[in-house]
């Protein structure tokens, strides 16, 4: 017979007699595991109807790891060990950063949300942390705390701001035993307390839901570093719906979404989509849902990295994204003097340029009534559907019937007509080559 308790959902064991070992990995995985039902409150419902309607948002890689221009990732990919990455937050003076410039960006850019590095794999908070000293305000010469900087500057201008927060950390000797990254060069100690690791987890979330303002949402990171393990979900998930009711929650597993989650995340693909391999179990769920992707081929700062994708891309793919139903995080990884490089601030207001015009077939949309296609894709708002057409193939586009009759068609740009049949065959368009837009021409129809 089995004897178990329950502590923190950790399971500590007293006695274990003649039970097989792969019936108590099954007991401790379902009470690991198990979770109750999870319904979000009003202001969630509110928050969630908010986000599906955003569409465009800035994610922001910024930490300590800028100063060596080689990504967020440098700490793991350059084997560096925890005490000699320690130096690195001693150079860290980001005296040109001004918060006020960022958010204006982010708005000018067309977005409704930013989302930003907390504290990443490194284990360096970017806030004034008063569980451990290892943050910017104690560690840096700057001594300034750059998230309360920019969340004060969000709820001044009306930008909702996200954290980033990632669970795995490469510093934290209680993050053991060590998963699949991080090891073999960090010089820890080999032992630690994973539970008092997570109690610090959820201490620090506690500091960022209690003292920087209302918070749109915590964007987790990291769990596929050990992806079976009890991260202890339901507890973390808690303490934040609890802090903040309309707080959304997100988390970048590459899984179906867990019990507590409020909306899903898609790593550089599309939804459905597994290009980048990272997501051979990920399903498409009813939450709403975010892709995030680079600006270029970089998360965090990357000196060498000239492989910016152009306006046409970025646009493209910002449409694809609400053609999915989905928003689209687009990330920048600032300099390490507070900066953003200005060919990607060029970018951004280029995208809002765009934006200006075209954005009520993006914003407050859903994609449909037809699924991507190859040629493009669909959005619809009320009785109007907005035919994104992409990569044109014929002189004419034809697809499969709405279900429901189609009144007018006219070129969004400009609202002049444009023919159409609309039979048991289908539906077809012509626009002359005049009228295409190389980036995204858009047919606008009213259908009843």
């Amino acid at each position: 017979m089995m004897h178990f308790a329950i502590r923190n959902c950790s399971i500590v064991t007293f006695r274990t007699k003649s039970i097989p070992t792969f019936l108590c990995a099954i007991l401790v995985s379902l009470t690991v595991h198990a979770q109750t039902k999870y319904t979000p409150a009003p202001e969630n419902i509110k928050s969630r109807e908010w986000f599906e309607g955003a569409r465009f948002g800035l994610f922001i890689h910024w930490g300590v790891y800028s100063q060596l221009g080689d990504g967020e990732w440098v700490m793991n990919n350059q084997r560096i060990p925890a005490k000699t990455y320690e130096k690195l937050p001693a150079f860290f003076n980001p005296i040109e950063f001004n918060p006020k410039e960022w958010v204006q960006m982010a708005k000018d850019a067309g977005m409704k949300y930013i989302t930003i590095t907390s504290k990443h794999h490194d284990g360096f908070a970017m806030f004034d942390s008063k569980v451990s000293d290892y943050d910017i305000v104690d560690r840096t010469p700057y001594k300034k705390d750059v998230l309360k900087m920019l969340a004060d500057e969000c709820h001044a201008q009306g930008i909702k701001l996200f954290f980033y927060h990632s669970q795995l950390d490469w510093h934290h000797p209680d993050y053991f035993p060590r998963g699949n990254t991080g090891n073999g060069y960090t010089g820890r100690p080999e032992n630690g307390d994973w539970y008092k690791y997570l109690d610090y987890m959820d201490s620090q979330l506690t500091e960022l839901l209690t003292g920087y303002g209302p918070i749109a949402g915590i964007w987790f990171d990291g769990m596929w570093d050990k992806k079976d393990d009890d991260w202890r979900l339901e507890k973390t998930y808690s303490l934040i719906h609890k802090l903040q009711p309309a707080a959304l929650i997100g988390s970048n597993h590459h899984r179906p979404p867990y019990e507590g989650e409020d909306f899903q995340m898609f790593e550089k693909d599309l939804p459905g989509h597994n290009t980048t391999g990272f997501a051979p179990e990920q399903k498409i769920g009813d939450l709403p849902k975010e892709i995030c992707e680079t600006i270029n081929y970089s998360w965090g700062f990357n000196l060498q990295d000239a492989g910016n994708k152009t306006e046409k891309e970025l646009i493209q793919y910002l449409v694809k994204a609400a053609g999915y139903s989905s928003n689209f995080l687009l990330n920048v990884g600032p300099m390490p003097n507070g900066k953003i490089q200005p060919e990607h601030v060029a970018l951004l207001k280029q995208m809002g340029a765009w934006l200006k015009t075209n954005g009520e077939t993006i914003y407050e949309t859903k994609g449909g009534p037809l699924t991507p296609r190859e040629w493009g894709v669909m959005t619809q708002k009320g009785n109007k559907v907005y035919v994104h057409i992409l990569n044109w193939q014929d002189e004419t586009l034809t697809f499969p019937s709405l279900g429901k009759k189609i009144v007018s068609a006219k070129m969004f740009s400009d609202k002049s007509a444009v023919k159409f049949t609309d039979n048991e065959f289908g539906v077809t368009l012509k626009i002359p080559n005049t009228r295409r837009n190389d980036i995204d021409t858009i047919i606008e129809l009213e259908i009843r």
